[in-house]
């Protein structure tokens, strides 16, 4: 089993990462602190060592890559996934620098958080502790593991990522949210296609769904990123 240290400053947010760890096969929950401190001390105090920390990078007495780095020098030393919605460049260079293996962005499906749980315990698996690597090829494999998304996740059949990524941004760029006609003519789809995307974001809990009532016509449903 692959220990799993939660760190996250907001208790219900920690819950929910808590209740995603436990659906997970091959993954158990070793504790769940919310402060930095309190994450080295419960990784440097278990009696059992600590696999893999779920770390978020705003924490109240800390930088979440602060501590990265102090987990770092940990013996034997936990890895790092970064839990947050940090999306400075910079940050995430930084982050990875200070050893975090892979990162993932609030708010996100549990789809996505199994993905990067799945692709952590092939690499986990394939360099397993106190074992020597027969080559570089080893190496490069069980690294493989942490750079190659799964296709089905990342393109849903019938998904273009590029349109994808388009619907995402002007939805996010509007404070007051979109409906199916004026995401379409930002993007250059029609409206039945930007609907199909809005909706697909919906289903995947990235936005909300507003219904408007107006004077005349059927109501419309307004997109507002969450």
């Amino acid at each position: 089993m692959i220990r799993v240290l939660i760190v996250e400053d907001e208790p219900l947010i920690a819950e929910a990462h808590r209740t995603y760890v436990e659906r997970m096969p091959g993954f158990t929950v070793a504790g769940m602190v919310h402060t930095g401190s309190a994450a080295l001390r419960a990784a440097s105090e278990a009696t059992e060592p600590i696999d893999l920390v779920l770390l978020d990078i705003g924490l109240p007495d800390s930088n979440g890559i602060d501590v990265a780095a102090a987990l770092g020098g940990l013996r034997p030393s936990p890895d790092v996934i970064a839990i947050t919605s940090e999306r400075d460049l910079s940050v995430v260079r930084s982050a990875v620098a200070h050893g975090v293996v892979l990162y993932l962005l609030k708010p996100f499906t549990f789809a996505a958080f199994r993905d990067k749980l799945e692709r952590y315990s092939e690499f986990h698996d394939a360099l397993a502790a106190g074992e020597n690597a027969a080559s570089q090829r080893d190496i490069d494999r069980a690294m493989s593991h942490l750079r190659t998304a799964d296709e089905r996740l990342s393109t849903p059949k019938g998904i273009a990522p590029q349109t994808m990524d388009g619907v995402t941004a002007i939805v996010r760029d509007a404070p007051e949210g979109l409906n199916a006609s004026e995401a379409a003519k930002l993007v250059g789809v029609s409206r039945v296609t930007a609907w199909r995307y809005l909706e697909r974001l919906a289903d995947d809990g990235l936005v909300v769904r507003n219904t408007e009532y107006g004077k005349a016509g059927r109501p419309q449903v307004r997109y507002v990123w969450r």
